[in-house]
C-alpha cells in the first residue's frame, strides 16, 4: 500500500544506515521490543471510536508478523475518558510511568491539546489518529508531531465548498460548544460565506449535551435551507434521531462534516437516510488499498472499516516509514522525522501526503447515508490542504 518509489528510496536509506552500522542495528532491533502508547476513549460516547482506531492498529501489526522494522510492537492503552482535565496526568503515565517509544492519540481536540504540549517538551513521536484541533498543526505544530486526520477546519472548509455546489443559500449551524465543533464551523463558514451562502444562526450547546428538543425548535421557527451540524459517536445518532423525529428532514436537509454518521450508520436506520455529508473517507471508494483493507478488517471484526479505523491504520503506516528509514532505532529522531513529514503513499482514502505542518493533503468526498451506508457521490474537494497559520516547527 506505500507507493513503490518510496519503498525503494526507503530501501536505500535502510541499507545505507545498517552498512555503517552492522553490528548495532541488526541486533539490538531483533532483541528489543517497542512500546507504543495508545491514549484513547475506550469508555463514553466516543469510545467506539478509540476502538475503531486501535483495532485498525492492531490490525496493521498483525499483518506485519507482530513486527515493524525488526521491533515487537507492544501497544499500552490507556482511557483517556474524553476528559481533558485528566490528559496531562494520563499523558505523563504513558510517557514517564510507561516509557513508551511512540505516543499515538487522541480523539476529543480538548484532550489532545493537553497531550501535545507535553509531547512537545518531550520530543516523544507523536501521531494523532483523529482529533482535529486546529492548534496541533498551527501555533502547536511540532517536528515530533504528525497528523493522520484531519484539521477540524479543513473538514468543514471541505463542507462548505459542497453545500456551495448544491446551491443551497441558507444555513443554520449546530454543534457542542468545544473545540471540534467550534473549529469545524469556523472552517465551514468561511467556504459557505465566501461562496455566497448566508448563516442564519450559530447554535451551541455543551459537550456532551444531547438534550435537542428546544434547538429542532428553533431550527423548524428558522426554516433555513439545510442545516449544518458537528456531532460525533453517541450524541451525532441522537442528533439524527431527534432530527427525524421531529420530522425536519423531510424538509430541511441535514448535512455535516462525515463524523456525524461514521460509526453510527447502522444503528441510525431509516431516520438517517439522507442524510449528506463531506470527509476524506468513503466506504465506496473502488481504489485496491480500500479493497483490500474493508475486505481483513471485515473478516478479523466482523464489521466493515469507518474513517476511524482508516486514520489509524494510516497512522501505522506512516510509522512504519519513519521505522524502516531508521532501521528500526526510534532514538534516531531527525532522521525518523525526516521520513514521516516527506511521507507518500496509497491509503484506503485514496493519495495520503503530509503538508509543511505535518497534517493531511488529501481528497473529501461527498457521500449520501441510505440503508445504513454511507453511499460515496463524488468528489467535494481534491487535494484540499490545512491553513498552517501560526506553525513554527521546533
Amino acid at each position: 500500500m506505500i507507493d513503490r518509489r518510496r519503498i525503494l528510496t526507503l530501501a536505500g536509506a535502510v541499507g545505507a544506515s545498517t552498512a555503517a552500522a552492522p553490528f548495532v542495528r541488526p541486533s539490538w532491533a531483533q532483541t528489543s521490543g517497542l512500546k507504543v502508547g495508545l491514549l484513547l476513549p475506550y469508555s463514553g460516547t466516543y469510545a467506539p471510536l478509540g476502538e475503531a482506531i486501535t483495532r485498525a492498529m492492531e490490525l496493521y501489526v498483525q499483518q506485519q508478523g507482530g513486527k515493524i522494522a525488526g521491533r515487537d510492537i507492544t501497544f499500552v492503552k490507556v482511557d483517556d475518558e474524553s476528559a481533558p482535565p485528566k490528559a496531562t496526568e494520563l499523558t505523563t503515565k504513558l510517557i514517564s510511568g510507561e516509557k513508551v517509544d511512540v505516543l499515538m492519540g487522541t480523539v476529543h481536540s480538548g484532550v489532545a491539546m493537553a497531550m501535545v504540549k507535553i509531547a512537545r517538551e518531550d520530543g516523544l513521536p507523536t501521531l494523532v489518529p483523529n482529533a482535529g484541533a486546529d492548534a496541533i498543526t498551527r501555533a502547536m505544530c511540532a517536528k515530533n508531531v504528525f497528523r493522520t486526520s484531519f484539521g477540524n477546519s479543513q473538514v468543514g472548509n471541505a463542507t462548505g465548498l459542497a453545500m456551495v455546489k448544491a446551491g443551497i443559500k441558507k444555513v443554520v449551524t449546530v454543534t457542542w460548544k468545544y473545540a471540534a465543533g467550534e473549529e469545524s464551523v469556523v472552517g465551514f463558514k468561511k467556504a459557505f460565506t465566501a461562496g455566497g451562502g448566508e448563516i442564519l444562526k450559530d447554535i451551541t450547546l455543551p459537550f456532551p449535551d444531547v438534550e435537542f428538543q428546544s434547538i429542532l425548535a428553533e431550527i423548524a421557527s428558522l426554516k433555513p435551507d439545510a442545516v449544518y451540524s458537528f456531532f460525533a459517536g453517541g450524541g451525532a445518532l441522537k442528533f439524527i434521531k431527534d432530527y427525524a423525529g421531529a420530522k425536519l428532514n423531510e424538509k430541511i436537509p441535514l448535512w455535516g462534516p462525515g463524523f456525524l454518521t461514521d460509526g453510527v450508520e447502522k444503528a441510525a436506520g431509516p431516520a438517517g437516510d439522507g442524510v449528506k455529508t463531506v470527509l476524506h473517507y468513503a466506504e465506496g471508494l473502488d481504489n485496491p488499498e480500500n479493497r483490500k483493507f474493508t475486505a481483513d478488517f471485515v473478516e478479523a471484526y466482523k464489521t466493515r472499516p469507518d474513517v476511524y479505523a482508516v486514520q489509524g491504520w494510516d497512522a501505522m503506516q506512516l510509522l512504519r516509514i519513519g521505522l524502516d528509514a531508521v532501521g528500526g532505532d526510534v532514538k534516531n529522531r531527525p532522521q525518523l522525522f525526516s521520513a514521516m513529514a516527506s511521507a507518500s503513499f496509497r491509503s484506503p482514502r485514496g493519495p495520503f501526503k503530509l503538508g509543511t505542518s505535518h497534517n493531511p493533503i488529501q481528497n473529501f468526498y461527498l457521500r449520501e447515508l441510505r440503508g445504513g451506508v454511507n453511499n460515496y457521490l463524488g468528489v467535494a474537494a481534491e487535494g484540499l490542504a490545512d491553513e498552517t497559520t501560526g506553525c513554527k516547527l521546533i
